[in-house]
């Protein structure tokens, strides 16, 4: 594979499939402790609030705002040479946890904490879809 999405992707685990399957239909699936409530992210077998097993994938608006960024300048890692500057940010979602992605579509010093972002999903490869976020 060529060009600027390149890139090594994360594993597609047992536990993190239907993530990436609602990715590919652009839609925001997370883990949902049934007992307790709590979104569990990273997927996991054990909610970390309750210790319970039970857990159903929830659809969430992918809403929030920025709470931590990070940009990248230099060379951390080759497949991400086409996207230098990187911006890494944290985002807490409406509903949900707090999720890290990138931040597209904004200059580098329009990045705050508190600017509101929304969830994209852009078509990287065939059948492999990545969730991102750009000013709401």
């Amino acid at each position: 594979m060529t060009g600027p999405y390149a890139r090594p992707l994360p594993r597609i685990t047992p536990d993190n499939r239907p993530f990436w399957e609602a990715a590919r239909r652009h839609e925001l699936r997370l883990q949902r402790c049934t007992e307790c409530g709590r979104f569990r992210y990273p997927p996991s077998s054990v909610c970390p609030g309750c210790l319970g097993e039970s857990a159903e994938w929830a659809r969430v608006s992918g809403q929030g705002i920025v709470t931590t960024w990070v940009v990248f300048h230099k060379l951390y890692f080759p497949a991400f040479a086409a996207d230098l500057p990187y911006n890494v940010v944290q985002v807490e979602l409406a509903e949900g946890p707090r999720l890290t992605a990138n931040l597209v579509g904004v200059a580098n010093d329009a990045i705050r904490v508190g600017l509101p972002v929304e969830v994209v999903f852009d078509d990287v490869a065939p059948e492999v879809t990545l969730p991102r976020f750009r000013p709401a």
